[in-house]
């Protein structure tokens, strides 16, 4: 009798491991603040920042052990950097911040992001941040892990969920730029506009910019303020600016058209991301019970006893119950899966042909956001040719 009490002890405790494994962490609603400048900033030491349009991470994720939906990463990769450049804004220490298609090389300051991990639960960037001269000023991974209450609307009031991850970004490339003195934040608007006129321009320009074999910019000597070239090459880069800050209306008609979905659909996300990881853990707990009861079991049932027999028989019988509700855990997952694929197949980007007037003639610009801006650059070049007499 006494093993099969044994028996039944190890059946009891391998349920009790299941009933006891359950826990629920809750995670802070509350970010870091951004970091604002309070005296203002003369124009001449302002930097621009261009935030390019981020890396999905669709490659890379291809082989990973996450659900990855194609159309909400593009998605996410143009939503991001529109959040970014709203948080880098609000901070009051730039000059113009700008969303940029990755051909747009031409802000004082670059910032480059990389999604790594987007499921409505967490949020996991690559960011790099360098200036126009080539230099680095760091690359580093952000993660936040989102509370359940951050898609509480009485509680965010609209903000984003991972507003935090934002303001960390925006915080750090500040403190970098606040290392930096007067004449260095001078030169790199120089080097901009050198590299700018370089590229419409390379016979002209060429001789102005030094670059190292490590791609550092320097500046070897500066063209005359009256320079005729120069100026042309001003004017035409005021056009892009203008071109550029169109595509800021479409970023900001893009995110506005994709709050209501998006956030639904990464409240839904967080839910099932949740489920399923508990699921998993009840699927993985039940079938090592299951299997440790059934191995239990056989030894009970090989005792010589009747009673050791009956208690072998019923571990057996419950620790096959257990390993079978393992796999159906296993299978209830995998349906969640299957709802966040559905829920992703909904969001997708899209841009109108952009129509631009010039004095001569009406351009149609067509395609995807980087498509357009290609066009664009082309257009400049044959429009700088044609005042040089090029």
């Amino acid at each position: 009798m006494t093993n099969a009490l044994r028996y039944l002890g190890l059946l009891g405790l391998s349920c009790g491991l299941l009933l006891g494994c359950n826990s629920h962490t809750v995670k802070t609603t509350n970010h870091v603040p951004v970091e604002r400048v309070s005296d203002e900033i003369p124009e001449h030491l302002l930097l621009d920042v261009g935030v390019q349009l981020f890396d999905p991470g669709i490659d890379d994720a291809a082989d990973a052990d996450s659900l990855i939906f194609p159309e909400v990463r593009k998605a996410e990769s143009r939503y991001m950097p529109v959040r970014l450049v709203e948080t880098l804004q609000t901070s009051a220490a730039w000059g113009a911040v700008r969303v940029v298609p990755p051909a747009n090389t031409n802000s004082d300051i670059s910032v480059r992001g990389k999604i790594v991990q987007s499921d409505g639960e967490v949020l996991e960037l690559e960011i790099s941040v360098s200036d126009i001269s080539g230099e680095p000023w760091f690359e580093r991974i952000y993660i936040e892990n989102a509370s359940h209450y951050a898609y509480n609307e009485r509680l965010i009031k609209g903000a984003d969920p991972f507003q935090g991850i934002y303001n960390q970004i925006a915080n750090d490339i500040l403190a970098h730029k606040n290392k930096l003195s007067d004449t260095e934040i001078r030169n790199l608007r120089t080097i901009a506009e050198l590299r700018f006129a370089r590229d419409f321009s390379p016979s002209a320009f060429s001789e102005h910019l030094s670059q190292s074999k490590d791609g550092r910019y320097s500046v070897l000597r500066l063209p005359s303020d009256d320079d005729p070239m120069l100026n042309r090459v001003r004017r035409i880069r005021e056009r892009d600016y203008l071109f550029v800050d169109t595509l800021q209306d479409y970023y900001g008609t893009f995110v506005r058209d994709m709050e209501g979905p998006y956030q639904t659909w990464r409240a839904e996300s967080y839910d099932a991301v949740i489920t399923q990881k508990e699921l998993e853990s009840q699927a993985t707990m039940r079938t090592i019970a299951g299997i440790a009861a059934i191995v239990g079991g056989i030894a009970a049932a090989g005792n010589n006893s009747g009673a050791g027999r009956a208690a072998g028989q019923v571990a057996i019988a419950a620790g096959g119950y257990m390993v079978k509700s393992g796999f159906d855990k296993r299978e209830e997952a995998k349906m969640h899966s299957e709802t966040l694929i559905e829920l992703g197949d909904s969001l997708e980007a899209a841009i109108e042909p952009q129509i631009i007037e010039l004095e001569d003639r009406t351009i149609t610009l067509s395609g995807t956001v980087e498509g357009q801006y290609d066009q664009w650059r082309e257009l400049l070049k044959e429009i700088y040719k044609a005042e040089t007499g090029l």
